[in-house]
């Protein structure tokens, strides 16, 4: 399990239909429409983009010689909706910058008042594997007035997401296949099958990609991020960075410490981990929100759950087994399998907003009908009405695998128990298992490891949630310390990332840095 994308509020059609009466939406994942970033709407009620300006010397001076070709690239946008889209072309590798090239699926929305404008801001929700230019797109929900006021807010599909040469592993089947198996085998049948699956995943990455599946690394998107800066005319990188975006950003900051502008890292990755560590951390950050979820209930009176917090966890622990003993059917025909019910638990934890559906989904399942525990697992892999929306589920895979491709024998799994489940006594198995996941993906980065410091960047903003279940606060901690220039703000409460998330302190905060240059004070509590 991974970080995924944040704080973008999508509403479920499909969701509202069941859920109506509930009159909630999904905050904290991405989603999208059939054609990612490429919303109908009237070009007439889009805000004008400033006129292009020359940009300032020095903006499109290349690292090397070799790369100013695409340094010097103009793009050319054109209106896709309410907003602009363009293609950004970059080198598929490069250590060869005159070899093949892929193209990068980029998404503006101007500022809404340009006499006011400050530049572009380009932004990422995370995932590894989430596209951009949806985050972009729906900018109104993700970012406040006084940053729409006067940035572009500017999307990128990473390479190898979304429309931006999207790597292929399997076939819709399969995937759905993998998604629905148990993610915690309990025994030597099902240790095996988990083991050949997590291996034609791999193998299919190769098999279906080709040498791509051996260059979408966070330092390849990164060097793409510093051709981006540099078409937009920006002399610095101005960034907001949520989850794997806060490591996007933060080796930004290693790379190219002189370009990095005003940078936001919020719902930040400890970029120091290994692993092990990142799954055993995650696996204690989600049991706190699971446990703060149920607390809730319990302290709300009369839960469904049962009369105390314990009570509540073993009762979706039970759950979770019955489920992995007998599948539950759902309105469209498919069968709730235990690994599409973990899935369903887990996604409205990414926002306290998102409880009442964790309620309809857990109430439902313990009434037989696996309806909305299945609809919320689809939300958290992109798929809709039977297809797949983008390939965020394959990309977290072949990204991961590439910047770190450890993987566990399934042998040496059950000794990883006892920790595991000291961290999360409801979900510590599956963290564990998850372990095994690069087996069968063989392509190895090119580029060498980092160690993060950022030495003589300016200021960056990392935003840390206390209760944060996806990227837990001792992460935002470690990479506020790490990063050489860094500032904490953190923001007590649950959910997934700290701006927008209805605390006025950090959000004041935020944008006094962005558009100001108003640097917090470090270790600022809201």
């Amino acid at each position: 399990m991974s970080p995924r994308t944040v704080r973008v509020v999508v509403l479920l059609v499909v969701l509202a239909m069941v859920l109506g009466a509930l009159g909630v939406a999904i905050v904290g994942l991405t989603g999208g429409d059939d054609d990612p970033g490429r919303s109908e709407g009237s070009a007439d009620a889009r805000p004008e983009a400033a006129p292009p300006t020359p940009p300032p010397a020095g903006a499109t001076d290349p690292p090397e010689p070799q790369l100013a070709p695409y340094y010097s690239q103009e793009l050319s946008w054109e209106a896709c909706g309410e907003a602009d889209c363009a293609t950004l072309t970059v080198p598929l590798d490069y250590a060869d910058p005159d070899g093949a090239t892929i193209d990068l699926a980029l998404l503006r929305v101007p500022a809404a008042d340009p006499d006011e404008r400050i530049g572009s801001l380009v932004v990422n929700p995370g995932g590894p594997g989430a596209p951009g230019t949806d985050y972009a797109e729906r900018s109104g929900d993700s970012f406040r007035d006084p940053i729409t006021d006067v940035f572009d807010v500017v999307g990128f599909d990473p390479r190898g997401t979304g429309e931006s040469a999207p790597v292929d592993c399997l076939s819709d089947e399969e995937l759905d296949e993998y998604l629905a198996s148990d993610p915690a085998p309990d025994s030597p049948e099902e240790v095996e099958e988990l083991v050949d699956q997590v291996t034609a995943f791999g193998e299919g990455c190769v098999e279906r990609s080709g040498e791509l599946a051996g260059h979408v690394s966070t330092i390849e998107a990164v060097r793409d991020m510093d051709v981006l800066r540099a078409a937009l005319g920006e002399p610095e990188l101005l960034y907001f960075g949520a989850s794997y975006g806060t490591q996007l950003g933060a080796t930004y900051a290693e790379l190219f410490p002189d370009r990095v502008g005003r940078m936001v890292l919020d719902g930040a990755v400890d970029v120091s981990l290994t692993s092990r560590e990142k799954s055993l951390q995650q696996a204690a950050g989600f049991e706190t929100a699971l446990r703060a979820y149920v607390e809730d209930c319990v302290a709300g009176g009369d839960c469904f759950l049962g009369d105390s917090v314990e009570e509540g966890l073993t009762r979706i622990t039970d759950l979770l087994d019955e489920i992995d003993a007998e599948p539950l059917p759902t309105e469209d025909g498919r069968e709730l399998e235990i690994g599409s019910a973990f899935y369903g638990l887990i996604t409205p934890l990414y926002g306290r907003e998102n409880w009442p559906l964790l309620d309809a989904g857990l109430e439902g399942a313990l009434e037989g009908d696996g309806t909305v525990l299945m609809l919320l697992a689809d939300f958290y892999a992109s798929r809709e009405s039977g297809r797949y929306l983008d390939n965020s589920a394959e990309a977290i895979f072949a990204i991961n695998c590439l910047d770190d491709p450890a993987s566990l024998p399934a042998a040496d799994v059950p000794g990883e128990f006892a920790a595991f489940e000291e961290a999360s006594p409801t979900l510590g198995r599956v963290f564990a298992w998850g372990l095994v996941g690069c087996a069968g993906f063989t392509p190895r980065s090119a580029e060498p490891p980092l160690t993060i410091r950022g030495e003589g960047a300016a200021p960056i903003v990392v935003v840390g949630t206390t209760r944060d279940p996806a990227t837990p606060y001792v992460w935002a901690e470690a990479l506020a310390d790490q990063l050489a220039s860094a500032v904490l703000v953190t923001r007590e409460g649950d959910g997934h990332t700290g701006y927008n998330a209805g605390n006025a302190c950090v959000d004041e905060a935020i944008e006094a840095y962005l558009i100001d240059g108003i640097v917090p004070e470090d270790g600022l509590r809201c």
